[in-house]
């Protein structure tokens, strides 16, 4: 088994209200009157107050290149990273003692809204202690569904290798995607949704001695379960362009969660013989209001169930594939008692489901 130790996050410094990036958008955008009635209401359906960025607001309202896009997102992918490693392997809420850098003994790097090469875990190790030895797994395209693979191919790795360590980082800067002369719906659906975020997670095996630094009883990984719909790779993703990444966000979505996504749970809970009334709490990927809410439908479970889900979104919106362990920290932060099963979901590109059951542990 695989036991989720500790979790850490890095919050960018530019916080814009949902009120002002709509203002914003309506600028930019020139819309008429007709076009403000008919569109912006979706940025006050996505039910978000506030949104982090690494650049701050006037910077949307300049065209910029694909390079000057990515040279951003390399720059700020290694500062909030180390940011996020920080908090995850020194948090004192989680952990008695801090894990040091040498413990880690392999890095997964997920990103999906920027390139590099070397990828940028190889950037991290000059600026922290890491040994020179640790293995690196880069997973790069899986968009929203990308922390739940992550830490889904963690737990494969720290369960063959149960006296080690992983550290799974997730990094995206949706923000700067933006496409100032893209006036496609699914783009004004993206720019209403997508924040930035990084986050961090540290998977310990079950013979590892660093398990002993966890303060409390924590989420161990004891199941796992990936499956993608064929035929469906318009659902969600990237167009890629002469002016960067251009959003493909499909309003099939929602309609796909009560139907490929309900097969899945189902199918999830009948091989692990359990029953819904025996999860405490659904640790969902907020990857928009109406899926959270069909997601709530699918599994017939009071709100509260997955308020986190709703909490992150409201507050940082949807940071694609780092929401998700936002989501896992605010009820790891909660005093869950041992025993007590929740299930951590995420839907991606292809179009991708992943579930992991995991149970809380002394």
């Amino acid at each position: 088994m695989s036991y989720i130790c500790s979790v850490g996050t890095s919050i960018p410094k530019h916080n814009i209200s949902q009120e002002e990036v709509k203002e914003l958008v309506q600028n930019v955008f020139s819309y008429t009157n007709r076009e403000v009635k008919r569109l912006l209401p979706v940025f006050d359906h996505a039910r978000i107050e506030n949104r982090q960025f690494v650049v701050d607001k006037t910077w949307f309202e300049e065209e910029h290149t694909f390079a000057e896009k990515n040279n951003i997102y390399q720059e700020n992918a290694i500062h909030y990273s180390l940011e996020a490693i920080d908090d995850c392997l020194q948090n004192e809420h989680f952990l008695t003692n801090s894990i040091p850098y040498e413990a880690v003994d392999l890095i997964i790097y997920v990103s999906s809204s920027g390139l590099s090469t070397p990828t940028i875990d190889a950037f991290l190790l000059n600026e922290r202690p890491f040994r020179e030895d640790v293995q690196r797994m880069p997973l790069w395209g899986l968009g929203c569904a990308g922390g739940a693979i992550g830490l889904s191919r963690a737990h494969d790795w720290v369960k063959a290798h149960p006296e080690k360590t992983a550290l799974v980082i997730c990094c995206e800067f949706c923000g700067v995607t933006f496409q100032k002369g893209d006036h496609r719906k699914s783009n004004l659906v993206g720019t209403a949704l997508f924040g930035d975020g990084v986050s961090a997670a540290l998977l310990v095996g079950k013979e590892s001695p660093y398990l002993a630094n966890k303060r409390q009883a924590v989420p161990k990984v004891i199941g796992i379960s990936s499956r993608t719909k064929r035929d469906s790779t318009d659902v969600m993703g990237w167009n890629v362009t002469n002016h960067g990444l251009e959003v493909i966000f499909s309003k099939s979505i929602p309609s796909l969660v009560e139907s490929f996504w309900k097969e899945h749970v189902e199918h999830f809970f009948q091989q692990f013989q359990m029953e819904k009334e025996a999860i405490y709490a659904y640790l969902a990927h907020p990857g928009g209001i109406k899926v959270l809410q069909a997601m709530e439908d699918v599994l017939q479970a009071e709100k509260e169930k997955l308020k986190h889900s709703y909490n992150v979104l409201r507050n940082h919106g949807n940071m694609s594939s780092v929401t998700v362990l936002y989501v896992l920290k605010e009820w790891m932060k909660e005093a869950i008692k041992p025993k007590e099963k929740v299930i951590l979901s995420a839907l991606g590109p292809g179009f991708s489901s992943e579930i992991l059951l995991m149970e809380w542990s002394e």
